[in-house]
C-alpha cells in the first residue's frame, strides 16, 4: 500500500511528532564526562524532514531511541549530548526535555512558538517502548496532531514510538528519509536494471534466508560471506572446522541453496586462524577448513571472483560482512568488497549498501560518498528486500492513489 508522505500534510501551526533514529555513537573524552556525538550520520540524515517541519511553520517534537538501556533510564544512554549536537546542525535552539510523556513535556511543547523544535528522552527509558503498551502509545499520541516516522533503521520493530503512536494520530506520515529509502529498496528489489548482483554476510543465515530467496528470483549472482558461508557448507558436506555453524539450520540451508542453483555463490578459499581472538591469519584454505580451525574472511582466491561479478553488474545490494571485520587481518575480503562496489558504481552501476558493518566498512575505505544509497537500516533493509511488512511503515496512513 502507499502511504501518506509529509508533502500531504499541512504543518503549520501543529504539533508534529517525528520519529527519528539517533541510535547513534557516543564518546567520553577524558576531560569531560558529558559524552558526544561520535558518528552524526543518522542525524544528519534527518535534516531535511526536521527543517521542512520548521520552516512550515510546525512545532517539531523529536522522539527516538539510543542503545539498551533495558525500560530503565541510564545516563550514558541520555540524549541529551544528540541535543546539542543537533543545535550546531540546524543552527536553531534545540530545546531537551528529560521527559518522554506527560504534563511537563505538554507544558514544554505549549510554551514554545511555531518553526521550534524539542528533542524528548530516549524511548527505551520507559519499559513501555519496547512492549508497545498502550499508557506508552497514548502517552505518545496525547503529544502530537501530525504523526512523522522517519526512522527507517527502527521500522521493523513494532514498537510503541512506531507503530503504537501510528495507530492513534492520524495522519500519520513518512518522513523524507523515509520515504526516500522505501523508494529506493523496493526498487532495486523488485525492477533492479540486470544484472543485478546481491552481496550478503554477516552471521547467521537464519537472518538472511527469506532475503536470499527473493533476491535470487532477480539476482544473476548472489555472492555469500561471513560466518553464514559455514551453515551452506557443511550442509552441502565441506568440512568446516570450528567455524560458526547454525545446527538447526542445516536443512534449510541445503534446501535453499538447491532453490537458488547457479545463482547462489560461496567461497571457494578461506583465511582462517585457531580462533576469533587470533591477530594474525593462521593460513588461507581452499576447500574446507582445516580441523579446530575457523574460517573469519573470505580468501584472495573469492575476493578475485567477487569482484569480478561485481565488476559486471548494473545494479548492486550488499548487506553484512564477508569476515570478521572488526579485527583488521580478518577485514580484507570486506575492504575489498567495498573497493569493488564503488569502482562498479563510478562505472554506472546503482549501488545500495545498508547494515553497519557494511557501511564501517565503507567509511574506512573512503567509499561512502561513491555509493548510490546508504541504507539507515540494517535488519529493516533485509525484511523489506525480504517482502515483509515493516511494522513501522504499516501503521502508517494510506495514500488514496
Amino acid at each position: 500500500m502507499k502511504k501518506l508522505t509529509l508533502d500531504a500534510v499541512n504543518v503549520k501551526g501543529k504539533r508534529v511528532l517525528i520519529r527519528v533514529d539517533f541510535n547513534v555513537p557516543l564518546k567520553h573524552s577524558e576531560d569531560d564526562n558529558r559524552p558526544t556525538v561520535a558518528d552524526d550520520t543518522r542525524i544528519r540524515a534527518a535534516l531535511p524532514t526536521i527543517r521542512h517541519v520548521l520552516d512550515k511553520g510546525g512545532k517539531a517534537i523529536l522522539i527516538s531511541h539510543l542503545g539498551r538501556p533495558n525500560g530503565a533510564p541510564d545516563p550514558d544512554l541520555s540524549l541529551a549530548a544528540v541535543a546539542d549536537h543537533l543545535d550546531t546542525l540546524l543552527e536553531e535552539r534545540v530545546r531537551f526535555s528529560s521527559n518522554t510523556i506527560g504534563d511537563a513535556v505538554q507544558e514544554a511543547i505549549d510554551g514554545m512558538g511555531n518553526g521550534c523544535v524539542i528533542l524528548l528522552e530516549n524511548t527505551r527509558f520507559d519499559p513501555g517502548e519496547k512492549a508497545n503498551s498502550d499508557d506508552f502509545a497514548d502517552g505518545l499520541a496525547a503529544l502530537a496532531d501530525i504523526y512523522v516516522n522517519d526512522a527507517f533503521g527502527a521500522a521493523h520493530r513494532a514498537h510503541a514510538s512506531t507503530a503504537g503512536v501510528a495507530e492513534r494520530v492520524q495522519p500519520a506520515v513518512m518522513g523524507r528519509l523515509m520515504e526516500k529509502e522505501v523508494e529506493v529498496l523496493t526498487k532495486v528489489r523488485d525492477e533492479p536494471e540486470p544484472p543485478m548482483v546481491a552481496i550478503l554476510g554477516g552471521a547467521k543465515v537464519s537472518d538472511k534466508m527469506g532475503t536470499v530467496r527473493r533476491l535470487s528470483q532477480n539476482a544473476a549472482h548472489l555472492l555469500v560471506g561471513g560466518a553464514m558461508t559455514y551453515t551452506f557448507l557443511k550442509a552441502q558436506g565441506e568440512e568446516v572446522g570450528n567455524s560458526l555453524v547454525e545446527e538447526d539450520r542445516l536443512e534449510q540451508a541445503e534446501s535453499l541453496a538447491d532453490e537458488a542453483g547457479d545463482v547462489l555463490h560461496l567461497p571457494q578459499d578461506h583465511v582462517y586462524a585457531n580462533s576469533i581472538e587470533d591477530e594474525a591469519p593462521a593460513g588461507v584454505s581452499e576447500g574446507g577448513i582445516p580441523d579446530e580451525k575457523m574460517g573469519l574472511d573470505i580468501g584472495p582466491a573469492t575476493v578475485k571472483a567477487y569482484t569480478d561479478y561485481i565488476g559486471e553488474a548494473k545494479t548492486i545490494i550488499w548487506n553484512g560482512p564477508m569476515g570478521v571485520f572488526e579485527t583488521e587481518a580478518f577485514a580484507q575480503g570486506t575492504i575489498a568488497i567495498a573497493e569493488a562496489v564503488a569502482e562498479a558504481t563510478d562505472n554506472g552501476a546503482f549501488s545500495v549498501v545498508g547494515g553497519g558493518d557494511s557501511v564501517s566498512a565503507l567509511n574506512v575505505a573512503g567509499k561512502t560518498d561513491r555509493i548510490s544509497h546508504v541504507s539507515t537500516g540494517g535488519g529493516a533493509m533485509l525484511q523489506l528486500l525480504e517482502g515483509e511488512p515493516l511494522p513501522g511503515l504499516e501503521a502508517l496512513t494510506d495514500a488514496d492513489v
